[in-house]
């Protein structure tokens, strides 16, 4: 019974979270309400806050959502049994693809990622040391095989999500999209010769 019941509090909670942003993409962070995502679901509103103590609450919640799509996508990339490097590029080609899908272009969405980094910062900073963790793991791979160069390979994976800012943070992808820079492909192999072994670059 206790399992049966875990599983519909965890389908309950799921369903605040979706409807949440859906609700923030629609009309807004800031204008949406809890009593309207309890409308929305035809619950009372002390029904919603019977699984999240606050709005802030429901915002980390739906940050941590979309972020945790993010890792589980990077996770399976960085497990493939290919070269570091393609491993590398496809992982921050997907970043690049999954938050332009979700937030370019979206003044709404771009509103409560700047409240989620601002009021629920845990969630945005375990998410970045996972960023940083997964691509540490994939850079030492590559040193590890020979292709890449790296003494210190948080450092280098720091370097390498600092130089994709721009194409993968939510805010800046859209902030830039009609400034002058390099295409995603271009700093992607900017960075990637930036990594490798002396040995492997190209002699002019």
């Amino acid at each position: 019974m206790t399992d049966v019941m875990d599983h519909t509090e965890t389908d309950v909670r799921e369903r605040i979270l979706l409807t949440a942003e859906r609700l923030f993409r629609e009309i807004g962070y800031q204008k949406t309400t809890v009593a309207d995502i309890a409308k929305a679901l035809r619950m009372s509103p002390a029904n919603v806050y019977r699984f999240f103590d606050s709005k802030r609450s429901i915002t980390a919640g739906v940050a941590r959502r979309l972020m945790r799509d993010v890792d589980v996508a990077l996770q399976a990339i960085a497990a493939q049994p290919r070269s570091a490097t393609a491993r590398l590029r496809e992982m921050l080609a997907t970043v690049h693809r999954i938050n332009s899908e979700r937030f370019a272009g979206d003044s709404k969405m771009h509103e409560m990622v700047a409240v989620a980094m601002e009021e629920n910062w845990e969630v945005c900073q375990a998410h970045i040391e996972y960023l940083i963790g997964v691509t540490a793991g994939v850079i030492a791979d590559g040193v590890a095989s020979g292709e890449v160069y790296a003494p210190d390979v948080g450092v280098a994976a720091l370097c390498v999500l600092t130089a994709m800012l721009r194409f993968i943070h939510p805010q800046f992808i859209a902030e830039f999209a009609d400034k002058p820079s390099p295409t995603l492909d271009q700093m992607i192999d900017f960075v990637i010769a930036g990594l490798s072994a002396p040995a492997a670059r190209p002699v002019s």
